[in-house]
């Protein structure tokens, strides 16, 4: 995966769009991102805080980027703006809708300097709709999408997410959608396309297994339906020790194996019951078998039976795993270490560095053609750090 020769103007902050232009870095893009005169990201002060003093979402979610301060606001830092857009192929940003028109950097202006841009738009709502000037974070999105509903056992209190799911979602999404809109212009004539990514979108559009209930007049509620607990051989179970295992065995073959793995052939037949009686009765009975061994026996005793059974792990025994470390998934090489590329395949050297704010405004600038007075002439009058 190469994408070297490409160039990003980043105009986001905090987590979703710098999440997306990451994936974009981690494959080989020029990420530039453009940080007001102030204070920059506001990631870079929120706790907790690595050992150099940076918030850990940004440098996690800030490698290999270079960093310039401008003030949008005025016309030395649009006319900044405009020269890097020269010699890019992305804009992506994640202000509130109207708020890059009111700045004259919006698509319709940009696209005119620059036809070949793709220009993506990540906000919480999308850039349509009665919501699209609400403010929201994750949490917001994930309710209004319908997530949190599901998220609890039956008619318990709804569950904050152990992530950021519509932050996470919504960057990934973005970041796939300017790859696709790239593909379309190579291979198309050249000229690039606009993209609207509402977070909340992104979330709504995984509920595809609740389809059905969904558009019925009876809506799915929580530990009913078959991927949210209805199912007894699809659901988490105690152990002896306190902790959890997942039993995922939605086919005929999976349940087979389970069933002789654990010596109980006898309930081989109970799979895909429909009776609400024999279904509590099977729920009682798994109960009663995973209360019997600790997490790390049943994962162990299922180390080599094609069924589904694993455990229940917290986030530092997950990257802690011998899963993790085999994938590549973990950069322990780095202070601190960090969580890499989602995917095994070929990428281009990383670089793990995180920017200071506008640490690169200079080199930027004059790559675009801005002399040493000019550059000082900006920073004398707060058009650029």
């Amino acid at each position: 995966m190469q994408l070297d020769t490409v160039r990003v103007l980043d105009l986001t902050r905090l987590l979703p769009g710098p999440y997306a232009t990451q994936l974009l870095c981690d494959a080989g893009a020029d990420v530039i991102k453009i940080e007001d005169t102030d204070r920059g990201d506001y990631a870079r002060y929120m706790p907790p805080m690595t050992a150099r003093g940076v918030g850990s979402v940004f440098d996690a979610v800030n490698r290999g980027k270079k960093s310039i301060g401008l003030d949008l606001k005025t016309d030395g830092g649009r006319e900044a703006f405009y020269r890097l857009l020269d010699n890019a192929d992305v804009v992506i940003e994640s202000f509130r809708p109207g708020v890059t028109e009111r700045l004259g950097i919006g698509y319709e202006t940009v696209r005119e300097q620059n036809p070949s841009i793709v220009y993506c738009s990540l906000s919480g709502y999308g850039q349509t709709g009665p919501l699209a000037d609400r403010a929201g974070h994750d949490l917001n999105y994930v309710g209004r999408a319908g997530l949190l509903d599901m998220t609890r056992g039956d008619e318990d209190t709804p569950v904050v997410p152990g992530y950021q799911v519509a932050d996470m979602s919504g960057g990934l999404f973005a970041a796939f959608a300017i790859v696709g809109a790239l593909c379309s212009r190579e291979l198309g004539d050249g000229t690039g396309e606009y993209i609207d990514v509402g977070m909340t979108d992104v979330v709504l559009s995984f509920a595809q297994s609740l389809t059905a209930g969904v558009f019925s007049e009876k809506p799915p509620r929580p530990g009913e339906t078959p991927l949210t607990g209805g199912l007894p051989w699809y659901d988490i179970y105690e152990t002896a020790d306190g902790k959890h295992v997942t039993l995922a065995a939605l086919e005929p073959q999976f349940w087979r194996a389970f069933c002789r793995a654990i010596d109980r052939d006898d309930l081989r037949d109970e799979h895909m019951t429909s009776d609400p009686a024999a279904r509590q009765a099977l729920r009682e009975e798994l109960d009663s078998i995973f209360g019997d061994r600790t997490r790390a026996e049943w994962v162990k005793a299922f180390d080599d039976v094609d069924a589904t059974v694993d455990g229940v792990y917290t986030p530092n025994e997950a990257v802690e795993s011998v899963h993790c470390r085999a994938r590549g998934l973990i950069q322990d090489d780095t202070a601190p270490p960090r969580i890499g590329f989602p995917a095994v395949c070929e990428l281009p050297a990383s670089d793990e560095s995180i920017p200071d704010h506008g640490e690169h405004t200079d080199e930027l600038l004059r790559a675009a053609n801005y002399d040493e007075t000019a550059i000082e002439r900006l920073r004398e009058t707060g058009v650029i750090t």
